[in-house]
């Protein structure tokens, strides 16, 4: 799936958006889960940063 979601984004007008994908704790087990979102370029960091 994440090759045809990059195939995607690289067609026609999806060049300023990008797959950002951030691991997270969780607070009970321990265990760690994946939170993936396609934004913007600009708005990567601040995604990064939101918890």
């Amino acid at each position: 799936m994440a090759k045809k979601v990059v195939a995607t984004l690289q067609k026609g007008g999806g060049k300023g958006y990008t797959k950002a994908i951030k691991m997270i704790k969780s607070d009970k087990t321990g265990a760690y889960t994946f939170k993936e979102r396609i934004v913007l370029k600009e708005h990567v960091a601040a995604f990064l940063q939101e918890k």
